[in-house]
């Protein structure tokens, strides 16, 4: 007598929410990741929203740049010395171009992160991935800095213009609230964008499993096994030719 002996991953589609799940060796389910991204969407539909807003800040940034750099006299890009009371001037047009270039790269990588989890190919969200990883380990460093040379928020404010909102009042804030308030403001900000960091991923891993086989069918006879292939190979073999009809004699 012959049984079928199924080991299926999660067959919900990509819009649904829930965990990934799989039978392990003994039979006993287990969990891989979760597809679920706050509490209220897939996996899937949170990278794409992801990538969609983070295209759309920087291709404000990317008409920002550009504007200011056709006009420079309007908008006042080019702040020299003695606006700001330092030595070196902040902007110019080769610094400019390069933020406009960085801008163009991210509208790239966000759009191949954006077409990778819509069209299920998780090559193309791994840069996305990668930038979010390095925008994690920079922040990561701000907050280490400040916690070892807590006078570097003083001498950050001491640069900035005379006509920035607050300044004075910030100045005379004791350096320890200043510090504190900076790491609240740096973790909250750290806690988010790791909670990003593993929509992402676990979007990469649900999609990258869906592009593998997901069902596998074992048909068991007493002295044979049988692999059965996936469904999509099994509809993609040409029909072979129909049978001679039945003639009676």
């Amino acid at each position: 007598m012959s049984w079928i002996n199924a080991a299926v991953g999660n067959k919900r589609d990509g819009t649904g929410n829930g965990n990934n799940t799989g039978f392990n060796c003994d039979g006993e389910l287990q969990q891989w990741y979760t597809t679920s991204c706050c509490l209220c969407c897939h996996v899937r539909t949170g990278t794409i929203i992801l990538g969609i807003w983070y295209m759309l800040i920087n291709a404000v940034v990317l008409l920002i740049l550009l504007s200011a750099l056709n006009d420079p006299v309007q908008y006042h890009y080019h702040l020299t010395s003695s606006e700001l009371g330092t030595d070196l001037d902040v902007m110019d047009d080769a610094n400019m171009c390069i933020a406009a270039a960085i801008s163009l790269l991210m509208i790239m990588i966000c759009g191949m992160a954006t077409y990778g989890a819509y069209k299920q190919h998780a090559a193309w969200i791994i840069p996305f991935f990668c930038y979010q990883i390095f925008d994690f380990a920079l922040n990561t460093l701000v907050a280490i800095s400040v916690v070892v040379y807590p006078n570097t928020i003083q001498d950050y404010l001491q640069q900035l213009p005379g006509t920035f909102p607050y300044k004075e009042d910030l100045m005379s804030t004791n350096n320890m609230c200043l510090v504190l308030a900076v790491l609240l403001f740096v973790g909250c900000i750290l806690a988010f964008k790791a909670y990003l960091i593993a929509c992402v991923w676990n979007c990469y891993r649900y999609v990258s499993g869906r592009s593998t086989t997901e069902v596998l069918v074992y048909v068991t006879t007493n002295d044979t096994t049988v692999l059965l292939p996936p469904y999509e190979e099994a509809i993609a073999i040409p029909p072979k030719d129909p049978p001679p009809q039945y003639v009676s004699a």
